[in-house]
């Protein structure tokens, strides 16, 4: 039950409130209570909930205390039509927020997995398997077919195909022979090759790539901290306005 609550409850939530809004709108008279009130109660008291633990716990005048303003001040003046308008508008935006962070995570999650552990490092014709925190500039590393490639660098001997579709979305597996360059996280699909390495793991293509999805977060985007900002001043000059008139 649990499960089902935490995967459904917010859309269930959104589209009982739209047809609440709806009801609302073509059929006002149709229940004994304005069933406005419903989008209200599901999306707005979380909302004015959150905005008030925040308000309280850190002083944080964002962009919810003023909706939440705006939904009390609708409700007080009797416009709950508006206030249920402004709640479902808010918790879609929300949703689609917590969607795309979430679809990020697990890319993030399957970036990680994408990366190897290990390597065959060749000294002197022989191969060892080393962890690929051992993998210096200039070592020569042997790759065989089905492997992922470990680091950056170039073919030394051998010659393959690889799908780097992951880095470069390219849909059709690249050829590659001796002197090409080659990427980490991608997929060495047919023959064997060996290739020295020009970029060590905290360097590599693959971590670069996870690092800029990890940085791809929402309240860190200029948007949204210009957002904050604006709001915090609104929120006081409103009060203030209201106060004086």
């Amino acid at each position: 039950m649990k499960n089902f609550i935490d995967k459904y409850a917010t859309p269930m939530s959104i589209g009982l409130s739209i047809f609440a809004l709806l009801i609302g709108f073509l059929f006002p008279r149709l229940l004994p209570f304005d069933a406005s009130w419903i989008a209200v109660v599901f999306c707005g008291l979380p909302i004015i909930k959150d905005a008030v633990i925040g308000l309280v716990t850190e002083f944080d005048i964002k962009a919810d205390v003023l909706v939440s303003i705006a939904l009390i001040a609708s409700i007080i003046i009797g416009e709950v039509f508006a206030a249920a308008e402004i709640s479902v508008i808010m918790t879609i935006g929300a949703y689609l927020e917590e969607l795309t962070v979430n679809r990020a995570q697990a890319g993030i999650a399957k970036l990680i997995d994408l990366s190897p552990l290990t390597a065959r490092k060749v000294f002197d014709g022989k191969e060892e398997i080393v962890k690929l925190s051992q993998v210096q500039k200039a070592d020569v590393l042997r790759v065989i077919a089905g492997e992922t490639v470990p680091l950056d660098g170039k073919l030394t001997a051998g010659q393959t195909t690889i799908d780097q579709s992951l880095l470069t979305g390219e849909s059709v597996p690249v050829e590659k022979v001796v002197g090409d360059s080659v990427y980490s996280g991608t997929m060495n699909q047919y023959g064997t090759f060996e290739m020295i390495v020009e970029k060590e793991e905290k360097d590599s293509s693959l971590q670069r790539m996870i690092q800029l999805v990890e940085s791809a977060d929402t309240e860190s985007t200029p948007i949204v901290r210009t957002a904050d900002k604006w709001a915090t001043w609104i929120v006081v000059a409103s009060l203030s306005t209201a106060i004086v008139t």
